[in-house]
């Protein structure tokens, strides 16, 4: 994904020179940032056309196209994406960077930033910015960047890495270098944090289609053993779940075959089960079964060879039975506040 102008010395970030001597920097730099072949495709992410949309206009297209603008016509080169938890704000991100596909993509967890490499946190930042300035165009992503607002806690590192978060930002200014913020809490953001992205982007809950496609990419194969009804039922009953949520209920479902194994005391073999499967199935299988079933044997999973261990597929009791045992995290409270917020700042300048 690098620029094809990028001096061949600046392609090894080991080697490259950062302006620091700090080696450890170099390498912190190649554990935590992404650089190449961001696994995330567009199609990747459900939903979220509204977004897609915005960050297509603001970041894709003046990387892709650059000729398009004009002196006056200049694209937003710093978005905040906000939303709650678990809607795919990074994932988004990644997927923009898979879009872009030739610029560099580089990736800051803010939290990392205060906590595991507090102390050599302004100059990895520093370093990040000037490989992505030397490999431009390039994205970076900073996760989380309410963690940088700590300094209300009256914190001095917190500070002074959000003092050379802001500098960095305000020095690739004019350059090809597109800044994405992602946050959960964007009332905790101060006015200098705020005011340093240019546009806000909110990313909602999945809407009924979007949810559907995440029950699908997650259940897998298994979701062919499902109803078409059967899963919209599903999606239709998650209106106030995030994408993680909806997640949590396919991965439930899919282990409840599992937990009867685990918990059964009798199997039996499963050629009289063969009837109307699609499957070609050995007939000396074992499944778990109940102790007064013709041809049950006692024995625990343990005893199964596990070349014979035959697992179910999910039914729909079994999903329906994870939907209602797991409930969505967002609350209403957490809802208006980011309602608010919204009102406030909305899609266009955070200058307020």
């Amino acid at each position: 994904m690098a620029s094809s102008n990028v001096p061949t010395g600046l392609l090894d970030v080991k080697n490259m020179d950062l302006n620091d001597s700090d080696t450890e920097i170099s390498s912190i730099v190649m554990d935590c940032i992404l650089m190449e072949n961001v696994p995330v495709q567009w199609s990747d992410v459900a939903g979220l056309g509204d977004a897609k949309e915005a960050l297509t206009e603001a970041v894709i297209l003046p990387i892709q196209f650059s000729h398009l603008h004009t002196e006056e016509q200049i694209p937003c080169r710093r978005v905040l994406l906000i939303g709650p938890p678990g809607t795919g704000k990074t994932y988004l991100a990644k997927a923009v960077a898979s879009q872009a596909s030739n610029a560099s993509f580089f990736f800051i967890a803010s939290s990392d930033l205060v906590s595991r490499w507090m102390g050599k946190s302004e100059k990895l930042i520093r370093s990040v910015f000037e490989l992505a300035l030397a490999r431009q165009p390039s994205i970076i992503c900073i996760d989380d960047v309410d963690m940088l607002c700590l300094s209300r806690l009256d914190n001095e590192n917190v500070r002074k890495i959000k003092n050379e978060l802001l500098i960095s930002i305000q020095e690739v200014g004019g350059n090809e270098i597109f800044v994405i913020g992602a946050t959960n809490a964007p009332w905790l953001l101060d006015a200098d944090i705020r005011t340093c992205f240019e546009k806000c982007i909110r990313v909602p809950l999945p809407e009924e289609n979007a949810r559907l496609m995440i029950l699908k990419q997650h259940l897998g194969n298994m979701s062919g053993k499902l109803t078409e009804e059967c899963i919209r039922t599903v999606a239709n009953n998650t209106k106030d779940y995030s994408g993680a949520d909806i997640v949590l209920v396919a991965r439930d479902a899919l282990m409840q075959p599992v937990r009867k194994i685990q918990s059964s005391t009798h199997f039996r073999k499963i050629s009289s089960m063969c009837a109307g499967n699609e499957e070609t199935i050995p007939e000396d299988f074992l499944v778990p079964c109940s102790p007064g079933d013709v041809g049950a044997i006692k024995m625990s999973w343990m005893e199964v060879p596990s070349e014979k261990l035959y697992v179910a597929p999910v039914t729909t009791e079994n999903i329906l039975e994870s939907l209602s045992t797991t409930k969505p995290s967002i609350d209403e409270d957490y809802m208006k506040k980011l309602d608010k917020f919204m009102e406030v700042y909305g899609q266009s300048s955070l200058e307020h």
